[in-house]
């Protein structure tokens, strides 16, 4: 580990689990989490924040339902939280093999959402629909978030005060069910032709479907179009809505892509 989570500093649980196993540092994905890989446990080191604790609550109440960590312990760490959980077997889905096989990988992420989709939402412990995520927006807005420079919605809206005014304005109508929450490719784990996890759920709860369609429709095209580096052959948009069998809703990919740029 970094000087900064030097494990002999770590909480006594956490140390005790951990210590004199081999491990490496992840830093695949957006998070400014810190993630250390064991060869059968994954260390989070994050922000210590109520968010933090409820995504602990999300994961145990999802386990029996799908695919997802074990939490084994958890503990704070100064103004951090560790959690430890078991590992996920198999790959990312933006692994090379997947990618280059493009038919296969959208037929998996499509029984993915479908999975998410089957889970009695009725007794779920978190919401995160339009209401919660708008009023978390205003708060990262009322705080001075920025955009990226050059980014389409900057050229689009300006700034992030014009882009959560429309967001307000342009609320859709609610089609709730689990929602991953950011269900991009290096969250969803691929074991042959299978999906075997689902991990990095801080933001999972009840929501729209069209939140993680439209999240997952932005990660395939920038894993294959070369924003990644690599360009990958095979792939178009209209996959993914084949294997779902629905029509794209172009109103609301729009809107929860756009909504994704104030988190």
């Amino acid at each position: 580990m970094n000087d900064k989570y030097e494990m002999s500093s770590l909480p006594e649980d956490i140390r005790r689990l951990t210590e004199g196993k081999p491990f490496r540092a992840e830093n695949i994905g957006m998070s400014d989490s810190a993630v250390y890989i064991f060869e059968d446990m994954v260390l989070k080191i994050e922000n210590d924040t109520d968010n933090v604790r409820k995504t602990a609550e999300m994961m145990e109440w999802l386990g029996g339902r799908l695919p997802v960590p074990r939490v084994i312990e958890q503990a704070a760490y100064g103004e951090k939280y560790c959690t430890l959980m078991n590992k996920i077997k198999g790959k990312m889905s933006c692994d090379e093999y997947y990618l280059e096989r493009p038919k296969e990988l959208v037929r998996l992420l499509a029984e993915g959402l479908k999975m998410l989709w089957s889970v009695d939402i009725s007794d779920c412990p978190r919401d995160r629909g339009l209401p919660v995520e708008l009023a978390e927006a205003r708060l990262r807005v009322e705080a001075g978030l920025t955009f990226e420079a050059g980014s389409p919605a900057e050229k689009e809206f300006g700034s992030p005060v014009a882009l959560l005014r429309w967001l307000e304005d342009a609320y859709p109508e609610y089609d709730p069910v689990l929602s991953h929450g950011d269900y991009c490719l290096p969250n969803i784990f691929l074991d042959g032709d299978r999906i075997s996890g689902f991990i990095d759920l801080g933001d999972c709860g009840t929501a729209d479907r069209w939140r993680d369609i439209a999240l997952c429709c932005r990660s395939l095209k920038h894993n294959t179009d070369g924003t990644y580096g690599k360009v990958y052959e095979g792939y178009n948009e209209d996959m993914l809505f084949d294997e779902l069998g629905i029509c794209p809703d172009r109103e609301k990919l729009r809107y929860y892509t756009l909504l994704d740029e104030l988190f």
